[in-house]
């Protein structure tokens, strides 16, 4: 009797795996959503730096270029930054963090589903490689979002990890995408 009261005891002291229990794995993850968000902060402000430099250099049709695609690029750095912010926030339970990572995600896919349908008053990214970088790869990295928010609600540390990979993916995405805006605007004609 007194064993099957010690291995009850031991088993409460394990720690509970339900939804409403606190979400510590957060804290071994803080150090990466701090270097996530001043990336994907300091990436934003660059591509100020990068509208001002085509607007004074007097780029010939930039405005509707960096209009279609620089707005998806500041969208992906935003999406990196609102999450880090949102997962530093002290006391997250394991659903709370899952419906802010499950939020996230899925706006992303909402947006991202658009960018590559073409609908609303988008553009249709005309090339190949636009479709992919702007709308095929975005669409994945927000879907890995969505995936890892569901699963961070029963194996946190795993589901986690696929958050790590989809803010990574957007992050690099947006860092690809500057870098073809920033030479883009720099190698058309002044008027």
């Amino acid at each position: 009797m007194a064993d099957l009261v010690a291995l009850r005891g031991a088993k409460s002291c394990q720690g509970k795996s339900g939804p409403d229990e606190p979400m510590n794995e957060l804290e071994r993850w803080a150090n990466f959503y701090l270097l996530m968000a001043a990336a994907a902060a300091t990436l934003i402000g660059l591509l100020f730096v990068i509208i001002t430099l085509g607007a004074e250099r007097g780029v010939q049709d930039a405005t509707v270029a960096i209009r279609m695609y620089l707005t998806p690029t500041v969208v992906y750095f935003a999406s990196v930054l609102l999450l880090a912010a949102l997962l530093s926030f002290p006391n997250h339970t394991r659903l709370t963090a899952t419906l802010c990572i499950c939020l996230a995600g899925v706006l992303g896919l909402l947006y991202s589903g658009t960018s590559l349908l073409g609908g609303g008053d988008k553009k249709n990214f005309g090339e190949r490689i636009d479709r992919i970088s702007y709308g095929i790869i975005p669409f994945a990295a927000y879907g890995l979002l969505v995936l890892g928010g569901v699963l961070s609600l029963y194996h946190p540390q795993a589901g986690l990890t696929l958050v790590a990979v989809g803010m990574l993916s957007l992050l690099t995405l947006g860092i690809r995408n500057s870098w073809a805006i920033a030479i883009d605007v720099s190698t058309r004609p002044r008027r």
